[in-house]
């Protein structure tokens, strides 16, 4: 296997006037399963066409383990060492498969081309259909299997090579939501068993807080943050990297930071906190400023009374089952509350509070974190 260096890259598409990717830097781990996540247009896939050899960077350096896999200085070529030659293994959203073949054959293909004997190949295809759970399937052509025998079989074919690298972009996106969720299990189980060095490219944070060791979060072709997945959750770096993570999205609110009586006091308009101990360092410059507030849906709860209480009146429930997503109007503005109870409140008007060790402050021109 393979740990993946990528140092100052930027990936330009017209001669460096503007850039997809501007000064990347980034280091995953030998073994790593890594998700590029990002919404569309934020450059995670070129990122990953890179790592591949198939796009040339304008600038900068792509190490595998030791071995220099890119150089690039100012758009000329110095190091490039083509996808063939990097044993990687790639699997896409579109199959790719050859529907003539048999999923056996299909699977076989690419150790086929390299002249390895048969026995070998058959061996290979065993172990890697036993695991997903294709052994029925072998004699099958591509036309009679279903969307997700399909895409099980392309994972397949990557995996029977043993690349040092395996490169996933977007691979489930066809995929109906249960086969999603057994597939994104399996995949992740085989990636362990087999320790490959793994970077996945999705959109969906479900999948990238599920299965990765290592998120890089990317926007503008530039990072917003990386690391594990409950890092990025519980400590997010800016507004986006909040915002972009979290299903409901979390709350934000514009904040004026008071000082009452030795007190430091988060005024909203509709609702007061007084900040926690472990805020108020990072709250003591902004006294007489603004800040944002960032609540997420699980940390509010029900209260009777209290001294940072939210008034909140319902607006519109909706059940998920083990919990409900309860809309409340706080002032003028509409906010998700994520209750866990066995029966939604019966009541119009609620009373809120949040969990004061879980609040997530931003300064308002940078968007970035000020709290610890």
């Amino acid at each position: 296997m393979a740990a993946i260096t990528i140092k100052d890259m930027s990936v330009s598409y017209n001669k460096g006037k503007t850039f997809v990717l501007d000064r990347l830097n980034l280091a995953i781990k030998d073994g790593e399963f890594c998700v590029f996540l990002g919404p569309s247009g934020c450059g995670k896939s070129t990122a990953m066409y890179s790592i591949a050899g198939l796009l040339e960077p304008y600038a900068g350096e792509i190490y595998f383990d030791d071995t220099k896999m890119t150089e690039m200085e100012k758009g000329k070529k110095k190091t490039f060492v083509p996808p063939q030659e990097r044993n990687i293994a790639m699997v896409f959203q579109e199959y790719a498969l050859y529907p003539n073949m048999t999923v056996r054959e299909n699977m076989g293909f690419s150790l086929k081309t390299k002249k390895v004997p048969k026995e070998e190949i058959d061996k290979l295809v065993m172990e890697q259909a036993e695991k997903l759970e294709l052994t029925e399937l072998l004699d099958r052509r591509i036309a009679q299997l279903s969307g997700g025998q399909r895409q099980r079989v392309a994972l397949g074919r990557a995996l029977v090579r043993s690349p040092q690298v395996f490169l996933l972009d977007e691979p489930l996106g066809n995929l109906d939501a249960k086969l999603r969720d057994q597939v994104r299990y399996e995949l992740k189980k085989i990636q362990k068993e087999l320790n490959i060095t793994t970077v996945y490219v999705t959109h969906d944070q479900t999948e990238a807080m599920t299965m990765a060791d290592h998120i890089v979060l990317l926007n503008g072709g530039n990072i917003m943050q990386e690391g594990t997945p409950n890092e990025l959750y519980d400590h997010p770096a800016n507004e986006f990297v909040a915002g972009f993570l979290g299903t409901p999205q979390i709350n934000i609110f514009p904040c004026d930071v008071k000082q009452e009586n030795g007190d430091l006091i988060l005024d909203a308009g509709s609702f007061r906190l007084h900040a926690p101990e472990q805020v108020k360092a990072s709250l003591a410059a902004y006294v007489g400023k603004q800040v944002d507030l960032g609540i997420r849906p699980s940390d509010f709860e029900l209260a009777k009374e209290g001294v940072n209480g939210i008034p909140a009146r319902v607006d519109s429930i909706e059940p998920l089952g083990d919990a409900f997503l309860i809309y409340v109007r706080v002032g003028e503005k509409v906010v998700v509350f994520k209750y866990a109870g066995e029966h939604a409140p019966a009541e119009k008007d609620l009373l809120l509070t949040p969990n004061m060790l879980k609040l997530h402050l931003f300064d308002p021109q940078t968007q970035n974190r000020i709290n610890d």
